[in-house]
C-alpha cells in the first residue's frame, strides 16, 4: 500500500528552536492521552513556564523546568512560546 502526502506523519506545526522559552498549553495537555497517564493533578509550574527547550526530535521535545524537576518530553503541539507576565 503507497502512503500518500496526506497519510503520512503530522509535521510540528511550531517552529521552536533549541533554548526557546515555553509553557505546557493547559488545554492541548489536559486532552491528550499523554495526561491520562501521567499525575491526575499535573504541576501547576508547566502551565506557568518558563522551561527551556533542550532537543527537538519529530513532533516531540526535552523541556528543562527551572525548578528541581526532572526534564521531560512532550509533544510540540503541546507547547507554546512562554510570555514573560
Amino acid at each position: 500500500m503507497l502512503m500518500t502526502d496526506n497519510e503520512g506523519p503530522s509535521k510540528p506545526t511550531n517552529n521552536f528552536r533549541k533554548g526557546a522559552l515555553v509553557r505546557v498549553n493547559r488545554t492541548a495537555f489536559l486532552e491528550s492521552i499523554e495526561a491520562s497517564a501521567s499525575d491526575p493533578q499535573p504541576p501547576e509550574y508547566i502551565f506557568e513556564g518558563p522551561g527551556e527547550l533542550l532537543i527537538i526530535k519529530g513532533e516531540y521535545c526535552q523541556v528543562r523546568w527551572r525548578k528541581p524537576a526532572p526534564d521531560t518530553w512532550l509533544r510540540i503541539d503541546q507547547l507554546e512560546t512562554w510570555q514573560n507576565s
